[in-house]
């Protein structure tokens, strides 16, 4: 173990070339081995799936007497995020296998305001994938929040069931 006085003093001199040359090779195969673990785990990616929903959101809310909401790319992207996590994970659950939640990886994509996240997995179309959350009365109670006016809708394929999709929706204002 090292004294204060001494941590401070490593820390401020340079490291010599072999130390650098270690940090970088262990730094490119540790990014080498989780590129690897995500590419071998997932397959198909649908982010574009906001458009595809839109229709569906708006009926949706127009039943509950609510404004349609928009499709967003920056919501898009962390419901993809999400999917991704999932997917590479092999489970559905909002915090990730780094431990953030929903909260930090909103914030982690810049996003402001109330926000809402419904997902689920399964082999499922968007009509009944739809249908499932406006069944679920806390996932309901998120589609039907008047505060929402954009959301982002993504998904991504397991590579052992190319059919069973990890479904992430995040909802913002």
């Amino acid at each position: 173990m090292l004294s204060s006085s001494a941590l401070a003093q490593s820390a401020n001199s340079a490291p010599r070339p072999h130390r650098r040359a270690f940090f970088a090779l262990a730094g490119g195969g540790l990014l080498v081995a989780l590129a690897g673990c995500g590419t071998m785990r997932t397959t198909g990616e649908g982010g574009g799936a906001s458009s595809a929903a839109s229709g569906l959101v708006a009926k949706i809310r127009s039943g509950a007497g609510l404004s349609a909401m928009t499709p967003d790319s920056q919501l898009e992207q962390a419901a993809l995020q999400q999917a991704r996590n999932m997917a590479g994970a092999g489970r559905m659950e909002h915090t990730t296998g780094w431990g953030k939640d929903f909260a930090s990886r909103v914030s982690d994509n810049g996003i402001e305001g109330a926000a809402a996240e419904n997902i689920a997995q399964g082999r499922m179309d968007l009509t009944r994938l739809f249908d499932m959350w406006m069944n679920s009365p806390p996932h309901r109670r998120n589609m039907l929040d008047p505060r929402f006016t954009r959301f982002g809708l993504a998904y991504v394929a397991d590579a052992k069931r190319p059919d069973w999709r990890y479904w992430a929706l995040v909802l913002g204002k």
